[in-house]
């Protein structure tokens, strides 16, 4: 590209910028109504919303609503008496008209993830070591995170690289993490499972990989979700775990999973065929952290919630109203 070329680039990039700042001070500064900013701009409506939408996107424009906020309802106050937690966000879910249960369920998890995302930015503070697991809800959070500095903060990867056909790879969401956070990002360069537990303990000793897994005992924040032993589990969409597997574990009284790690009732692992192939952060170091942030959405995930908590995992909850109601009356 000719430097004339270059220039008039920047140029257009700017001039697009300026326009989308100007659309989003309008709108929520000046108080004026989409049809009323685009009678002023001399645009479409249609075209107001799509540099709403972008604004938001390039950072121009960024949205935080106080997380404290979440957690001062009833239900959030009885949830934290209950269990002793430190602190319980709870996302309230609003119909959205649809009769389509998957949309019901994909509503329910990007609104928990939104108040996750308003949470987060209040519990992590500067200079601490986050650790951040994988999954559905932990992406959206990591979509939904506004740009706030946290000097010092180092976020880290607690499980090996993997993905299903419907989320991205594991170390996506500590790396997006780690970028609204302007953070040092430290990703785990291994796969979650191995083929053979030989290959595995080979690999966790190679010299970069087991530096990595020993560097997690230094967390003191952890941001993960927990899985069902139902079917529907990402792990076995994800080929981590089969069907054989997972019976294995349950029949073995396994009722949740953390981290691709599987815990009974009461917390404690369920130690079984898979542990000596996965590449992974160990549920002792998961638990030494003096924080750790649990975030689900799902009424099928109250028992692995329940097991989550009497394990001590969790100081800090972010879940849906309707689970928390459940979480609350299966617990009596």
């Amino acid at each position: 590209m000719s430097d004339q070329a270059e220039t008039s680039d920047r140029t257009g990039r700017r001039r697009g910028e300026y326009q989308l700042a100007s659309t989003a001070m309008l709108y929520y500064k000046d108080g004026l109504t989409q049809n009323e900013i685009a009678k002023r701009l001399g645009v479409s409506r249609a075209t107001v919303i799509n540099h709403l939408r972008l604004a938001r996107e390039f950072g121009i424009v960024d949205i935080r609503i106080n997380g404290s906020s979440f957690s001062t309802n009833k239900l959030s106050k009885d949830i934290k008496t209950r269990f002793n937690l430190e602190d319980v966000y709870i996302a309230s879910i609003f119909d959205s008209g649809s009769a389509e249960t998957i949309n019901i369920e994909e509503d329910i998890i990007r609104q928990v993830a939104r108040v996750a995302a308003m949470a987060l930015c209040e519990i992590v503070s500067p200079n601490d070591v986050l650790g951040v697991a994988w999954g559905k809800t932990i992406q959206l959070l990591a979509e939904e995170l506004p740009s706030v500095s946290k000097p010092g903060l180092g976020v880290f990867q607690m499980i090996g690289s993997m993905k299903t056909p419907l989320l991205e790879a594991a170390e996506t969401s500590a790396i997006n993490i780690a970028k609204r956070f302007g953070a040092d990002c430290y990703t785990l360069h291994a796969p979650a499972i191995l083929t053979t537990s030989k290959l595995a303990n080979a690999l966790r000793n190679e010299p970069v990989i087991k530096t990595q897994l020993e560097q997690l005992s230094g967390m003191n924040k952890t941001l993960f979700s927990v899985g069902s032993c139902l079917p529907r589990t990402h792990l076995l969409k994800s080929g981590i775990a089969s069907r054989n597997d997972l019976d294995w574990y349950t029949k073995n009284g396994a009722v949740g999973i953390i981290c691709g790690r599987f815990i009974d009732e009461k917390g404690n692992q369920v130690i079984g065929p898979l542990d000596e192939r996965m590449i992974g952060v160990a549920l002792d170091q998961l638990k030494a952290a003096e924080t750790g942030i649990l975030v689900i959405s799902g009424q099928h995930k109250v028992e692995a919630t329940l097991a989550a908590i009497n394990g001590d995992f969790v100081t800090h909850l972010i879940l849906d109203e309707p689970t928390g109601k459940k979480l609350l009356k299966a617990s009596t």
